[in-house]
């Protein structure tokens, strides 16, 4: 295993090309830290499917956290319940995942809680057209058996991660750390990409 340098566009070419390839609805996992800022990666896929005719919905996971009550029941700063209670995983995998396995509705729910306001948003059901791909950005997302066809890991180093995350945020480190242990997403992740530059990306390639 080793890293391969890759510019931004030849990495979002070729994500967009791996979903392209594939049949039916697809749905991407686009995971890392919030200082790995794996949404920016998961919006940059959305024109280059479009324009190979793909319907593309955007999601992401923290908008399917659980309620305040249940997700700091052990306070705001916990580390192992902000790994393991914050993501409301059934409900990701009951309005966004599940209607995309085949034979499903299509009929996806792309937000349901906003955890700023501790309130459901009320948001309409929207159709994903036969064909089109769901990518879910999120952190820590990987290990916990949601179904996705494509699962993008965007990878920092401890010393990347801890420098890009805010100050407010640093209790979160060990559960990052936890996660690298026990799931291990640079095995789990069909793509791995290390981004502590952001503008030097590379990607994890397998010589054998």
């Amino acid at each position: 295993m080793r890293w391969r340098p890759i510019s931004r566009d030849a990495l979002v070419e070729e994500l967009a090309e791996r979903v392209a390839a594939r049949q039916g609805w697809v749905r991407v996992a686009v995971d890392g830290a919030p200082a790995a800022r794996p949404e920016t990666l998961a919006d940059e896929l959305v024109a280059p499917l479009r324009l190979r005719g793909r319907p593309v919905l955007r999601v992401s996971a923290g908008d399917f956290l659980r309620p305040a009550s249940l997700r700091l029941e052990h306070g705001r700063t916990d580390p192992d319940a902000f790994y393991e209670d914050w993501l409301d995983a059934k409900a990701l995998t009951r309005e966004v995942l599940e209607p995309l396995d085949p034979g499903g509705s299509g009929q996806v729910l792309p937000r349901l809680w906003d955890s700023r306001i501790d309130r459901a948003y009320r948001a309409p059901y929207q159709e994903l057209p036969p064909g089109g791909a769901v990518i879910v950005d999120g952190t820590l997302l990987l290990g916990r058996g949601l179904a996705f066809e494509l699962s993008v890991h965007v990878w920092l180093s401890a010393g990347a991660l801890e420098r890009g995350t805010p100050e407010d945020e640093l209790w979160r480190l060990p559960a990052y750390e936890r996660y690298e242990r026990e799931v291990r997403p640079q095995q789990a992740a069909d793509v791995v990409v290390r981004a502590d530059h952001p503008d030097r990306l590379a990607r994890l390639v397998n010589d054998a």
